[in-house]
């Protein structure tokens, strides 16, 4: 029987259903090579910034702090930075001759050396020789302190920058981790005839290593109280620093930082004024000097 083909066009047509096409795949992420360091170890890279202990970066600037002794107003400022909540690698000196801690009179100091005696030491010393007395100058809380951050006073004059410190750290001092290359970004002084020895030392060494360093003096009267207030307004400059240290890491990347010729390193080092004249705002009682130099 014959059809009309004009109701074959008009009868319902079989449908079948189209797949989409599937979605590409993910693209695979590409690992961020590692900076190789001035000191033998891996730069971390802008992902390694974005992590850390407690949501912190987990890069620091590596910091030096210095007074007379390398017993009080420098000591107060290392536990400052090592002990903090996200503490800061940290190395200290003093720049004297010799230590000198204070004694029956002002003419009969107790004098110990540098780099061989240790807090310990010390402590058991003055600990025998008049207990009475030097607990309640507080030589020997202080001591007490410093014996459990690190072994014993060392003399800037004696450092040499980019010699390995790993016995440091075997020892257990507190912020040795981080400068086990014995290299530093900031040096904070305490008094101004330490920022001066400290800068005509840099100076006589004739920078072998060409890599710059911000060196920062805070005057701090040498007694207990004054020292807890400076060691505080440090521990303040150093979050400041290390945020602009930072934020130029992340926008510029972080090649050439070690040798100072890096655009993040050179754009930190243009802001370091600034950050030092918004900190002395609210520290005005504790007068601040800076320079660059160079290790």
């Amino acid at each position: 029987m014959a059809s009309d083909p004009r109701l074959a066009r008009l009868a319902p047509q079989p449908t079948t259903s189209v797949q989409p096409p599937p979605p590409p795949p993910p693209p695979v992420p590409i690992e961020p090579s590692p900076v190789v360091q001035v000191d033998g170890t891996a730069e971390p890279t802008d992902l390694d910034n974005l992590t850390g202990p407690q949501g912190n970066s987990s890069f620091k600037l590596k910091f030096c702090t210095v007074c007379a002794s390398n017993n009080n107003r420098s000591m107060e400022a290392h536990s400052r930075l090592a002990t903090a909540p996200d503490p800061y690698p940290v190395i200290s000196f003093g720049t004297g001759s010799l230590v000198r801690l204070p004694g029956p009179s002002i003419s009969q100091p107790n004098v110990y050396n540098f780099n061989t005696s240790s807090y310990n030491q010390m402590y058991e010393e003055l600990f025998e020789q008049d207990q009475r007395l030097y607990k309640h100058n507080g030589v020997l809380n202080m001591l007490d302190r410093n014996r459990h951050l690190k072994w014993g006073p060392e003399r800037f004059q004696d450092w040499v920058a980019g010699l390995p410190r790993l016995d440091h750290k075997a020892k257990g001092d507190k912020g040795a981790s981080g400068t086990e290359g014995g290299l530093v970004d900031i040096i904070i002084t305490c008094e101004e005839r330490c920022w001066d020895a400290v800068v005509d030392n840099l100076l006589d060494r004739g920078a072998p290593l060409s890599r710059p360093v911000h060196v920062f003096n805070i005057d701090i009267r040498d007694n207990n109280e004054e020292a807890l207030v400076g060691g505080k307004a440090i521990l303040e400059l150093a979050d400041k620093l290390n945020m602009a240290a930072l934020a130029e890491r992340l926008d510029q990347g972080v090649n050439g930082w070690d040798s100072g010729h890096g655009q993040a390193r050179s754009s930190f080092d243009d802001r370091v004024p600034d950050i030092l004249a918004e900190w002395q705002e609210k520290w005005p009682g504790l007068p601040a000097l800076w320079t660059m130099s160079w290790l």
